[in-house]
C-alpha cells in the first residue's frame, strides 16, 4: 500500500520517489535513498514497485509480490518504503503514476530520484518531456554512465534548467523542470550483478528472485 503521510507528521511533505522493479531490491537502492534524504532534505523515499517495466523484457522478471517482498525488506531505514502504489492504481508508465500521486497528494512536493544508465534512457521513457514538466528530477551517477548521461538528450534540452548540488536542499520545491545531478560514488550492488551471481533472495512459498 501507499505510505501515505503517517511517515511524515503533517499534511505537506518532501518525498522522493525511487521507481523500478526492484529484480530485487539491494543495498545499491537503500544507499541511493538515504542520499537523497540527505542532499535533498526529504521526508521519505519511496520505493515504487513497478508491476511490469515497459522497457524491461518479462523473462527473467519476478512476481510481482515477490519483488514487492524483497522491497520492503530491503528497505531499512525508517524514512524509506516499498509501495504497491503502481499496482493498485493500475499505471505502467512514470508520466502516469506521477500524475496519480500529485492528485492523490495535492500538498505534497514529489522529487523523482534516477541513476545516470536512466537519465540516458528518459526520451525513450513515455511522454518524457511531461514528467520533466511535473516533478524536479535528482539524478545519481553510476559508474559507467555518467560521461554518457550528460552528453545525453535528455541533459542537453534541460541544461539551462539544472540546479547545483550545493542547492538541491531546495530541489523538491523547485517549479519543474529542474534536475540536479550528484557525482558521488554509489554503491556497488546492481540487481543484474546479484541475479548473474546467483545472490537471490527466497520469500515464503520458495519463489527465488
Amino acid at each position: 500500500m501507499a505510505p501515505g503521510l503517517h511517515g511524515l507528521g503533517r499534511k505537506h511533505g518532501r518525498i522522493g520517489l525511487l521507481g523500478g522493479s526492484f529484480n530485487p531490491a539491494h543495498d545499491g537502492h537503500l544507499h541511493v535513498s538515504k542520499l537523497a534524504l540527505k542532499h535533498l532534505k526529504l521526508d521519505a523515499v519511496w520505493w515504487l514497485v513497478s508491476p511490469q517495466n515497459p522497457l524491461k523484457p518479462v523473462d527473467g522478471m519476478a512476481s510481482f509480490d515477490a519483488r514487492l517482498a524483497t522491497a520492503k525488506r530491503a528497505a531499512k531505514h525508517p524514512r524509506v518504503h516499498a509501495s504497491d502504489f503502481e499496482s493498485r492504481t493500475n499505471t505502467r508508465f512514470t508520466a502516469d503514476t506521477i500524475a496519480k500521486l500529485q492528485m492523490s497528494f495535492p500538498t505534497v512536493d514529489f522529487v523523482w530520484l534516477m541513476g545516470a544508465d536512466n537519465l540516458i534512457q528518459l526520451p525513450r521513457w513515455q511522454r518524457w518531456d511531461e514528467i520533466a514538466a511535473r516533478v524536479p528530477i535528482a539524478v545519481f551517477g553510476r559508474p559507467a554512465y555518467s560521461v554518457r548521461a550528460m552528453v545525453g538528450k535528455a541533459a542537453q534540452r534541460y541544461a539551462h534548467h539544472r540546479v547545483s548540488p550545493k542547492a538541491a536542499g531546495r530541489l523538491a520545491s523547485c517549479r519543474p523542470p529542474a534536475w540536479a545531478f550528484f557525482s558521488i560514488r554509489l554503491h556497488s550492488a546492481s540487481a543484474t550483478a546479484l541475479r548473474a551471481a546467483g545472490k537471490v533472495a527466497s520469500v515464503p512459498g520458495g519463489t527465488e528472485l
